[in-house]
């Protein structure tokens, strides 16, 4: 039995998408206030300045420059000099409860609203749950898909 052209090149097609690897996303952190351009090179037009601790995804890296998407969705160029502080996220919902253990019906340890950044101290665990402190030393667990920049 042969089977149609269209069908063999689907087929084929998934089976190359199954042989590539996968590829997660890279998030960095500013490490300084910093300018973006809208290409690599510090001639081309600044277009916004990013603070300290801010997360961006990172899109193409160079040796020089990274082009970086913003938690709006901005794509910019940066300075890869620039990257590097230490790894934050930022809070993507109207307000979140940060826990004193990663569990739903733990005790609050805070509320973090929108726009929040925090320092990410590892990674989430098998449950969703990402372990952060905020600037004023206090640590917990916050729902991992409540954070931009994971």
């Amino acid at each position: 039995m042969t089977l149609p052209l269209t069908l063999r090149l689907l087929l084929a097609g998934f089976s190359l998408a199954l042989a590539l690897p996968a590829s997660a996303l890279e998030y960095r952190t500013t490490s300084r206030a910093v300018l973006l351009y809208d290409a690599p090179s510090t001639a081309a037009t600044k277009v916004a300045i990013a603070g300290s601790g801010l997360p961006l995804e990172v899109v193409v890296d160079t040796q020089a420059w990274v082009k970086v998407r913003d938690h709006s969705g901005r794509l910019a160029w940066v300075e890869n000099a620039a990257l590097g502080g230490p790894r934050s996220v930022m809070i993507k919902v109207e307000s979140s409860a940060i826990r004193q253990q990663p569990h739903p019906d733990a005790d609050i340890v805070f509320r973090a609203a929108r726009g929040v950044l925090l320092e990410a101290t590892g990674d989430p665990n098998a449950f969703g749950w990402l372990p952060v402190k905020h600037a004023d030393g206090l640590t917990g667990w916050l729902p991992a898909h409540e954070a931009w920049g994971k």
